[in-house]
């Protein structure tokens, strides 16, 4: 009878359910590691690093020394005008990253985001090296030695070298140098090997990247985004590696041409990143004290007697800024992650990034945004406003019949569908636009939410950023009052026990956008407004037309 009208609630409460689980899916706990706790006595700070993976095409060939290593006394500092580093000779970890463009809080510019750190509760490094099965090699273990414990891109630098040197007792002798360049994310890590020696030493090159289960400080407690494992591949572009999948995750068989390995959070990712040309097999991993890895290892190359070797990677540690991810490597800027409704996402934000490079303010490219929407679904809301505009105006005559016949559904239901045909009413005329529509509402919504560039932006008086809350729940207000205009401007439901429910869905959606980002509110609020308008006119359209 009220087809329509059922269908709009059954959207509205598996919206409402949708939100519910994904608020609670963020809040459950963590994964629990496989193995259990081990810490040293009186090391309540470090964890156990999980061990490295053999050389799958060499058995036994395993790095040394995968017990609990000490920090190193030296650490090395380097500053460039996007990061903030701080290596540890041990390994030649890069176990501290501070973003300079990106402060935690509007309110304390001068303290910026942490991406990459050591502490146990934050914990989130970047760690390569080498092994052989052939005696002491190089791996995130080691020990290496600096030059100077500060660098600092200069004014009139492009590029930064910080070189360290290991040496084994045999003499052979490892450079692993990483480079900085001027306006990039991106990180090289090279290694020169020279093997002094008469006879040849088999190697082969990791990089990992090991984190913790820790939610990102950047992501909303009311809204879930995707944090863990990616590997990315010409055989797979994007797989996700869960944290409670990686003990069970089982490599591919082969070695694999370019790719990258990453671990992603809300705004923010660190990958590595292989050449075009380079064999890797990817691997995770793992460790104590809800420790994670993911990686990729090269294939066993052989630095001859009296020889050198090099070899390299690149590291990309920074903001899910799509443009720059694209520049990094291929596919990287699949990392944000829109789900399967990737193909309507990326042009829409496509769209968006040409309207705010007019306007200059995302506030308003939103706005912008949702009318050109509203406008290429006018002809389709049309449809569904008329639809509803005919079952509002055909309720005094659907009431007389209730009274009519009382009980006797059937034969209600029959003058119903009697009265429909008479009037010319087609009760689900308005289904169809509400379902085409969906889509592209909820792939707006990975937009707005995904999009690194909302993240510190302001819009007007009171909202200065659209990646948080608003601070005067002004906006959850405006819209829980726009969706009881919209309830009012549509057809009552027959049933007292569901108009009860669909009144109270305006004021329990007011609650849970309290504590949605400001710029995801001000698009629904904009999008209401924009319904209600439209709503309205064809409402009284459609009844002066009727008498």
């Amino acid at each position: 009878m009220e087809t329509q009208r059922t269908f709009l609630f059954i959207i509205l409460a598996l919206t409402a359910m949708w939100l519910w689980l994904t608020w609670t899916e963020h809040n459950s706990p963590a994964p629990q590691s496989v193995q259990p706790a081990q810490t040293q006595p009186g090391d309540s700070t470090k964890a156990e690093v999980p061990e490295l993976p053999p050389s799958l095409d060499q058995p036994g060939m395993v790095p040394q020394g995968v017990e609990q290593v000490e920090a190193a006394t030296q650490k090395i500092r380097v500053v460039t005008d996007l990061l903030d580093v701080e290596i540890d000779a041990a390994g030649g970890d890069i176990r501290q990253v501070r973003l300079q463009a990106y402060p935690v809080t509007l309110e304390k510019p001068d303290d910026k985001f942490v991406l990459l750190n050591d502490t146990p509760q934050q914990f989130f490094v970047a760690q390569s090296g080498l092994i052989s099965r052939k005696g002491d090699a190089p791996d995130h273990h080691a020990i290496y030695t600096a030059e100077s414990n500060s660098y600092e891109l200069g004014a009139n630098q492009n590029e930064l070298k910080v070189p360290l040197t290991w040496v084994s007792p045999e003499g052979i002798k490892a450079t692993k140098t990483l480079t900085f360049l001027r306006n990039s994310y991106v990180v090289a890590v090279d290694y020169k090997i020279e093997n002094p020696t008469t006879s040849d030493w088999p190697v082969a090159m990791y990089r990992q990247l090991q984190r913790g289960t820790y939610a990102s400080p950047t992501e909303s407690k009311m809204l879930y985004t995707y944090t863990g494992g990616v590997i990315s591949s010409k055989q797979n572009v994007y797989e996700k590696v869960a944290f409670d999948k990686m003990a069970e995750w089982k490599p591919a068989e082969s070695y694999y041409q370019g790719g990258w390995a990453a671990m992603l959070q809300h705004y923010f990712i660190a990958a590595w990143l292989a050449g075009n040309e380079e064999s890797n097999r990817f691997y995770t991993l793992v460790g104590n004290q809800e420790r994670y890895v993911i990686g990729m290892t090269t294939p066993e190359q052989t630095v001859a007697a009296k020889g050198t070797l090099e070899l390299g990677s690149r590291l990309f540690i920074g903001p899910k800024n799509q443009s720059l991810m694209e520049a990094a490597a291929p596919n990287l800027r699949l990392t944000v992650d829109y789900g399967i409704f990737t193909i309507i996402s990326q042009p829409l934000f496509w769209l968006m990034t040409k309207i705010q490079a007019l306007i200059g303010n995302w506030g308003w490219t939103i706005l912008i945004l949702t009318l050109l929407i509203k406008l290429l679904f006018f002809k389709l809301s049309e449809t569904q406003y008329r639809s509803m505009a005919n079952m509002r105006r055909l309720q005094p005559k659907m009431a007389e019949l209730k009274n009519r016949y009382g009980d006797d559904r059937q034969r209600m239901g029959q003058a119903i569908m009697e009265l429909y045909k008479t009037e010319k009413v087609n009760p689900l005329a308005g289904c169809l636009p509400i379902l085409v529509q969906i889509p592209v509402f909820i792939s707006l919504y990975w937009v707005l939410i995904e999009s690194v560039e909302l993240r510190h932006s302001g819009f007007i008086l009171w909202i200065r950023d659209l990646s948080t809350q608003d601070p005067y729940y002004v906006l959850p207000v405006l819209m829980g009052i726009s969706m009881f205009i919209m309830q009012k401007l549509s057809p009552a439901a027959p049933d007292p026990m569901q108009q009860k429910i669909m009144m109270s869905l305006p004021f329990v959606f007011t609650v849970f956008f309290a504590f949605f980002p400001s710029g995801l509110v001000l698009y629904w609020l904009a999008n209401n407004v924009l319904s209600i308008v439209q709503q309205w006119y064809i409402i009284r359209k459609t009844e002066q037309t009727a008498k």
